[in-house]
């Protein structure tokens, strides 16, 4: 009985937190003079009212996915992984190196570029992993500054060695591209490409690995609990650097989403794509399970692009979503509040 109620308040969690977050945003658009009906009716027809944004919607979910997974496969060997936003830009770069300067058949050309971009995410986790296992330097503060370092290291590299008109990279040869002209044409030619399976394939790979190996089992053992792991004969410091690394790798991937599928090259970016920090939302969302993280990466990808129809149709500036999403967080963190809600309204607190 424990057990069931245990599963369903992780379900209950963030279907609460949604519809609490959508109903203050609707209190707050009331007290902003706006019809928070009219405002959700066209959110809505935003996702769902075409082809092209329903595409759109999944394209967007794609590196929300992956970054979510970063996050979550972090937190679930015991660490806390800030910089995906770093990792997912070394990637993107990585992505984009190799599909300019290789020339390939495509079956080799396209998995070359994901492993590529994957790999660079990981070398970017395994140095704030290494700084915890060997100095215990707190990875929160090394992860933040490793997006700074990637930001700045990958406009260095564009405009000193990749720099085409435009401010950005040349476009990637078509064998390194994840574009589905089939996909575009099915969404009435939105930028949908086949990341979305390689979002999905990943989600697999991380619950394999941690529920079914046993590198999982140790990673898992030592997030619980370093002592007792080190008693037990599990090498602490090796599955700390092993954990930011999959991580990283995931982040990786998820530039790679953007620079093979959505963009096909890289822009001197002047600030954070916020892909990477929305991944924290996605893996907090979704209890840093994949099935979860498909499921919030989808609804964080619906309300950034139904957003748009919003302001278009209703008038209601996209800031508003920015709330709601804010909102959701707070409520996933809020758990015990929840908690003791849903206890409060079953009998005597028994489910």
């Amino acid at each position: 009985m424990n057990l069931i109620k245990g599963r369903l308040f992780h379900i209950l969690v963030p279907v609460v937190s949604v519809l609490l977050g959508l109903l203050i945003g609707g209190i707050i658009m009331l007290v902003s003079n706006y019809n928070p009906i009219s405002a959700y009716a066209a959110l809505i027809d935003g996702i769902f009212g075409n082809g092209y944004n329903l595409g759109e919607t999944i394209r967007a979910a794609s590196p929300l996915i992956l970054s979510g997974l970063a996050v979550a496969f972090a937190f679930r060997t015991g660490l806390f992984n800030i910089g995906v936003e770093g990792q997912l830009l070394v990637g993107w770069l990585a992505s984009v190196y190799v599909g300019i300067h290789f020339d390939l058949p495509k079956v080799i050309h396209l998995p070359f570029a994901i492993l590529a971009g994957a790999a660079a995410g990981a070398l970017w986790g395994v140095i704030p992993g290494f700084l915890k296992a060997k100095f215990k330097v707190h990875e929160v503060i090394t992860t933040i500054m490793m997006n700074y370092i990637a930001l700045y290291t990958t406009n260095g590299i564009i405009r000193a060695y990749m720099l085409a008109p435009g401010e950005r990279t040349k476009d990637i040869k078509e064998s390194a591209s994840l574009a589905s002209p089939w996909l575009q044409q099915l969404t009435e030619f939105s930028r949908l490409h086949y990341g979305i399976v390689v979002a999905i394939l990943a989600a697999v790979i991380m619950w394999f690995i941690l529920w079914k190996t046993t590198t999982g089992y140790e990673l898992r053992a030592v997030g619980f609990n370093q002592h007792a792991s080190q008693y037990a004969g599990i090498n602490v410091s090796k599955n700390i650097v092993l954990a930011m690394a999959i991580s990283g790798a995931f982040a990786g991937a998820a530039g790679t989403m953007e620079g093979l599928g959505t963009y096909q090259y890289m822009t001197i970016n002047n600030a954070f794509t916020g892909v990477g920090f929305d991944g924290i939302a996605v893996s907090l969302l979704g209890a840093n399970g994949s099935v979860g993280i498909i499921i919030a990466a989808l609804l964080f990808g619906g309300l950034k692009i139904g957003s748009l129809t919003m302001q278009s149709a209703a008038g209601v500036p996209t800031e508003l979503v920015g709330i709601v999403i804010a909102l959701i967080i707070f409520f996933v963190a809020s758990s015990y509040l929840i908690r003791w809600l849903t206890n409060r309204f079953t009998k005597g607190g028994k489910i």
